[in-house]
């Protein structure tokens, strides 16, 4: 498997069937959903890595729930492939100026939804995500799974390592500890708060003297990655 999850958000279920084949001839894992609501429950929780949304969609239409998820801190960077079988000028435009990332018109070949879907993917990941990012020595490689210095590599827990790849793909942005939970944890899972606060020190512990300074504290508000002196 890719690794990568795709939300088919359509709501006939011979499209969502035709979709989900090719991804899982190209390797995707998929999630479905047949109506707005169903899906922005599906993205809260399981934040998938694209969404593939039709126009067209009983009660909230595709294009307003893409506005919504574009407006929203936690979906916001989601990438978005509108399906329709709208051609027309004006819908694509309204499409892309609400935050969607590329635009499919019914009927498209699954080889082309796939070659498109890899397109928006490569262009909306960042280092971290897929390839090694690396701050004043410390390496995150996501591939390996392995946090690294020049002098060797860095022993953490599972959540603590989801907490550094998140704030080194977010770097400079303060995030409150109710966003750290939706975004490390999962929007559905129920911890308290002050969970994000032992996590936090076991982060800074497994970073050691030398690189404990980029976790920040930012009192009043939560944390932020950063080189810069707090």
């Amino acid at each position: 498997m890719s690794g990568k999850t795709v939300l088919i958000v359509d709501d006939e279920a011979s499209i969502r069937e035709m979709i989900a084949v090719a991804l899982e001839m190209a390797d995707y894992d998929y999630l479905e959903a047949a109506d707005a609501r169903q899906a922005h429950a599906l993205i809260v929780d399981k934040q998938p890595d694209l969404i593939l949304l039709d126009w067209m969609l009983p009660g909230t239409s595709g294009v307003e729930l893409a506005r919504r998820l574009k407006k929203e801190e936690t979906t916001a960077e989601i990438p978005i492939i509108m399906l329709t079988a709208k051609a027309e000028e004006d819908n694509k435009i309204q499409g892309l100026e609400v935050g969607a990332d590329d635009y499919i018109t019914k009927p498209f070949s699954p080889r082309e939804l796939v070659a498109r879907l890899k397109a928006v993917l490569r262009r909306t990941t960042p280092a971290g995500v897929e390839t090694p990012i690396e701050v004043e020595g410390l390496t995150l490689d996501p591939i390996g799974h392995r946090v690294t210095t020049n002098d060797g590599a860095l022993t953490m827990g599972p959540t603590e390592y989801r907490l550094l790849q998140f704030f080194m793909t977010h770097q400079e942005r303060v995030y409150t500890r109710s966003q750290l939970l939706d975004q490390v944890w999962g929007g559905n899972v129920y911890v308290e708060e002050r969970t994000v606060d032992v996590h936090i020190r076991r982060l800074r512990k497994a970073l050691g003297d030398k690189y404990d300074h980029l976790i920040q504290t930012v009192r009043g508000t939560g944390y932020r990655f950063s080189t810069r002196t707090a």
